[in-house]
């Protein structure tokens, strides 16, 4: 949990720094969108690569639906033998 919660943290100040940097000027951002204009072509391509692997992952879904098991018939459960009564001298 620590190891996460040290993760978020660094990402969220790497995030905050890169804000600053975009608002006093030192970091391009000409189209105001809050994206630095080095890091939008890495986002567009990885973009279309989710869209193709979404596809991809809906094509499997409609093929692998007709494979599907069906449950194994239980057989029915093996009768005890009744209890007998032992005789008393």
């Amino acid at each position: 949990m620590s190891t996460f919660l040290i993760v978020v943290v660094l990402l969220a100040v790497a995030a905050g720094v890169t804000f600053l940097l975009m608002k006093k000027g030192k970091i391009e951002d000409k189209n105001g969108n809050n994206i630095p204009d080095k890091i939008e072509p890495i986002i567009e391509s990885a973009k279309e690569v989710v869209s193709e692997v979404k596809e991809i992952v809906e094509k499997v879904k409609v093929s692998t639906k007709p494979v599907t098991k069906k449950p194994a018939e239980k057989k029915p459960a093996a009768k005890k033998p009744a209890a007998t009564k032992k005789k008393s001298k």
